[in-house]
């Protein structure tokens, strides 16, 4: 299934605009009250539908992050994706879009159905936790981040994790009215 307008409205938690309804906000919006009002992160710290672009064999593609969390000097720390299926299948996408991340990578990865999460170190993929009590709390994020840095990637590296993306989204079809990948 992938994320298709609601042609309806909707107060965004995070930043207080209006924005479209679509078939996942709902799931977005309730993450970002889990993060905010259970993990003490501060609003000021999501965006929401991050997005940002890449160049493969002359090919741009977009990423987007349903919600990234940033240290207040915009230092990336959490790129947190929500999967319509088995968490498992989605984590290595969900590493692969962290590493590209430029200027820098994000160090750690969480992605959820909102039934289960996994949080992974995005260096070596290793998995950290699993279930939202693993989800780390603001005031020991940036020291968790910090524990598993990312090395910039090299070229050659870098246009294997973009490969690694792109095949990935291609394998989940067509989307539906562009939604799926705008920010």
């Amino acid at each position: 299934m992938h994320e298709v307008s609601l042609n309806q409205t909707i107060i965004d938690y995070v930043t207080g605009q209006e924005i479209e309804e679509t078939t996942y906000e709902d799931l977005r919006q309730a993450l970002a009250k889990i993060l905010v009002e259970d993990k003490k992160y501060p609003k000021t710290a999501l965006d929401p539908k991050y997005g940002f672009d890449f160049i493969l064999d002359g090919q741009k593609t977009q990423v987007s992050v349903d919600l990234a969390v940033f240290a207040p000097d915009k230092t990336p720390l959490l790129a947190l994706f929500f999967c319509p299926g088995a968490v498992g299948t989605f984590v290595r996408q969900s590493i692969a879009a962290a590493r590209i991340h430029q200027p820098a990578p994000f160090p750690l990865v969480a992605v959820t159905d909102l039934k289960d999460v996994h949080i992974h170190a995005v260096e070596k993929g290793a998995l950290l936790g699993t279930g939202f009590y693993a989800l780390p709390l603001w005031e020991a994020l940036p020291k968790i981040a910090a524990e598993h840095p990312v090395a910039p990637l090299a070229a050659q590296r870098l246009e294997k994790e973009q490969r690694i993306l792109v095949a990935y989204k291609g394998l989940g079809g067509p989307c539906c009215s562009g939604q799926c990948s705008s920010p």
